[in-house]
């Protein structure tokens, strides 16, 4: 794809949502480690009916550790593989609070020793709460990555790498939730919709959507002849 090309796909994302951000429900960095983690596998949707409960319960590390494992399964049964996330959740917990004064670490090695937390969940937290310009790709993100011809590639970390590097700089730091949302909404797995897409004229992908054939206008009848009333005159 040509530089121009790639540089208007973006302007024309951020003219449509100037401030994008995640759909995870979230008010510090620990929850948002938490609802990161959580969603690996399973929907936003479910991440956020599982941590509405959770989180006016246990929204700290050392909360969480105090519940345990068995404590914190009931409240994330709304999300896949809940009993491995839980252990996962509370060894989080419990590592943050001895290793990092129960803070969440900024750094790409310690997020990733972290249980349950691999790199996309790492380029999230460096991203949106340390403010580094790196880029999770998940299955959305490589779909329209792929799609559009913005950064082919044949894995995540390739597609990741290709974003990276071919992402204007201006545009690096919030290309993730474009990318996610456009995913998510727009050019979805099954039938994208091509037709209201606005950067449809800037991608490549081979297989569009047609617009819906245009219905012809449906004929309504003539008026019936309206029948005279008994004894009056015509």
């Amino acid at each position: 794809m040509h530089p121009a090309t790639r540089r208007a796909i973006f302007r024309r994302l951020q003219a449509a949502n100037p401030a994008p951000t995640t759909e995870l429900l979230h008010t510090t960095p620990f929850e948002l480690l938490v609802a990161v983690m959580l969603s690996a596998h399973t929907t936003d949707r479910s991440v956020n009916a599982a941590t509405r409960n959770l989180f006016p319960v246990a929204n700290t590390p050392a909360a969480v550790a105090a519940l345990g494992v068995e404590g914190v399964k009931p409240y994330i049964k709304p999300v896949g593989l809940y009993n491995t996330k839980a252990k996962n959740l509370v060894g989080l917990a419990q590592q943050l609070l001895e290793r990092h004064g129960g803070e969440v670490p900024a750094t790409r090695e310690e997020l990733e020793a972290l249980p349950g937390v691999g790199r996309k969940t790492a380029n999230i937290i460096l991203n949106m709460v340390f403010g580094e310009t790196e880029i999770a790709v998940d299955t959305h993100i490589f779909r329209v990555a792929n799609r559009t011809g913005l950064a082919p590639g044949p894995t995540p970390r390739a597609v990741e790498e290709s974003l990276t590097l071919n992402t204007p700089a201006e545009f690096r730091r919030n290309a993730h939730h474009w990318l996610i949302l456009h995913g998510r909404y727009i050019c979805t797995a099954r039938a994208p919709k091509c037709p209201s897409c606005i950067i449809r004229d800037l991608c490549e992908y081979k297989h569009k959507t047609p617009p819906a054939p245009k219905r012809a206008a449906r004929r309504l009848p003539l008026p019936s002849r309206v029948r005279a009333r008994p004894g009056r005159k015509r």
